[in-house]
């Protein structure tokens, strides 16, 4: 199953900038989990998480039921490429 192609889909009309966001698929050995992150300006990482959360959990659902069918379990993270803070 192509999770990329399912991710994109889900978050791309929910961002501002669908072309700065990097989706990064990592499977385990055993072929049975598998690590999706998300990663996105901080305004639009704000956007996917939703406000207590409501966002992020609802993909994660769905992406779920989307990993039952093939016997996986799908983890879903969300990054921002937030600048670090530059100590003087």
């Amino acid at each position: 199953m192509d999770y990329e192609k399912i991710v994109r889909t889900l978050i791309d009309p929910i961002v501002e900038e669908p072309k700065s966001v990097l989706i990064r698929i990592l499977e385990d050995e055993n072929g049975k989990d598998v690590n999706i992150l998300v990663a996105a300006e901080k305004e639009d990482t704000a956007r996917l998480i939703g406000r207590h959360g409501i966002i992020a959990n609802s993909l994660r659902e769905v992406l779920s039921v989307a990993g039952k069918s093939e016997n996986r379990r799908i983890f879903l993270k969300f990054e921002s490429f937030d600048e670090e803070e530059k100590e003087d």
